[in-house]
């Protein structure tokens, strides 16, 4: 199977809506990641020093050193950058959710118990602040089972919550596997909740933002000041706001480190910021795991029968008929590189026109001379298929008076005498009238145009029937 992993539709065109408490037109997700003795470091057993997200300009790892300036920076994060924010959103009655590399929380207990105090989640940020990409997955499965164990001894409760940050290509599927977790957000995919499937697990995601983040103030390009984060949080806030009063309600993720915004002249955007967004009615300030039990109850996962996962048998017998007595269509669909897109209304008749449109012109003609006549000899001796019977009816094509009954049938003769294919039409689009009408006025066209006419109107036929069993 030619099967395609990345999910490029998500939600799709309708996303749900996501009925936050209270009637809330958006919900602000603040996140504190506490990474302050997690980093790497000789000291912690590492081969190098931490040379990400600090203010050293152009920072580089130090192979078998330790890195007096970077340490201290990232000292300052856990001495005073942490107690700031803490008595900021302990002041403004802001709960937030803590991303905390669980060796760096077992070397800040003090935090930890602030942490407690004030009601914050504290969700696991993994073992350690490193970089996951070429970690075997047995190794990195182990040090997730360790960041778990460590993480109910150092806080007292299992996490409920994981960010890796710096993950590999396993990393969402071994966190999932676990079962353990009431949501995960190493992605940054969408502006809701979603739910992955993972085997038989459905896990509940939460996308997480590498924009509105903090990290913008290391990185380039990125912010100078205290003000460009405030401008930025404050339009991505007034366009979420706008859709939410349309009806479009989404998340607003935003990301912080003790180290980066816990410095005077960058936490003033974030003050300034944080009284914006609270003078404005309908925010809900939740943590990730309030929006995992609101997402949980309010929308829970619905499995549906994929057509990207299906085998062959079970594909063709069902998308076989969606084209007219015309199997081979899906049989070579299956061969696509078919994947989430495709498990969707839209993306599977993409797919199936896509192997009409390249067939030969008899194979497109055999597809329309398979379509019965409208109100024919099928139709009145009931051997039309279940979705020609259904849509002939939907235009009362089956309660003909004995006139138009004759006029159908006269208009039949005429039209396959001439084109060579019988008429087509997508009778869900039609009433009877305008079924006649477009029947007098086609059959005088040349049979070219009709030609590319009826091949249009069988892929919007397929399109309607696909619309009746897909999302």
């Amino acid at each position: 199977m030619n099967r395609y992993p990345r999910d490029f539709r998500g939600h799709g065109p309708n996303p749900p809506d996501a009925a936050w408490p209270g009637g809330a037109k958006i919900a602000v997700s603040i996140v504190l990641n506490y990474e302050e003795g997690g980093e790497n470091n000789l000291l912690h057993g590492d081969a190098q020093s931490e040379a990400f997200l600090s203010d050293i300009a152009g920072a580089a790892p130090w192979p078998g050193m330790r890195h007096w300036n970077m340490e201290s920076i990232y000292d300052y994060g856990a001495r005073a950058g942490f107690w700031r924010l803490h008595r900021l959103f302990s002041e403004k009655a802001i709960p937030v959710t803590v991303y905390g590399v669980t060796s760096a929380l077992a070397r800040n207990p003090e935090q930890v118990a602030a942490m407690k105090a004030a009601g914050w989640e504290i969700a696991s940020h993994g073992l350690k602040w490193v970089d996951h990409r070429d970690m075997d997955p047995e190794e990195e499965a182990r040090q997730i089972a360790e960041s778990f164990r460590l993480h109910e001894e150092v806080v007292g409760e299992p996490p409920r919550g994981w960010y890796t940050g710096r993950c590999s290509m396993n990393t969402v599927r071994l966190t999932a596997e676990t079962r353990r977790l009431a949501w995960i957000s190493d992605t940054y995919d969408d502006d809701l909740p979603y739910w992955r499937e993972v085997g038989d697990h459905d896990q509940l995601v939460i996308p997480y933002t590498l924009e509105a983040n903090d990290m913008r103030f290391a990185t380039a390009p990125g912010y100078i000041t205290g003000e460009q984060f405030y401008h930025y949080l404050k339009d991505s806030f007034d366009v979420l706001y706008a859709e939410g009063q349309a009806g479009r309600a989404k998340m607003f993720s935003i990301g912080l480190h003790n180290r980066l915004i816990g410095r005077p002249g960058k936490v003033a955007g974030l003050m300034r910021f944080l009284d914006y967004a609270q003078a404005h009615e309908g925010v809900w300030f939740p943590r990730r795991i309030d929006i995992a039990e609101h997402w949980a109850k309010t929308h829970p996962h619905q499995r549906i029968d994929r057509p990207s996962q299906m085998a062959r048998d079970r594909f063709v017998a069902r998308f076989g008929g969606i084209f007219e007595h015309s199997a081979w269509i899906a049989e070579r669909a299956f061969d696509l590189e078919l994947g989430p897109a495709h498990d969707s209304a839209a993306g599977l008749h993409n797919a199936l026109c896509r192997m009409f449109r390249s067939a030969s012109e008899a194979e497109r003609l055999a597809v329309l001379r398979a379509h019965p006549d409208l109100a024919g000899k099928l139709a009145q001796a009931k051997r039309l298929t279940a979705e020609s019977t259904a849509e002939q009816a939907s235009a009362a094509l089956d309660a003909l008076t004995d006139a138009e009954r004759a006029t159908f049938e006269r208009l039949n003769a005429e039209y396959v005498a001439k084109h060579g294919f019988p008429f087509i039409i997508a009778v869900r689009d039609n009433t009877k009238d305008s079924i006649l009408s477009a029947f007098q006025t086609r059959i005088g066209h040349d049979s070219a145009t009709e030609f590319a006419t009826a091949c249009r109107q069988v892929e919007r036929i397929a399109e309607l029937r696909l619309k009746d069993i897909l999302p």
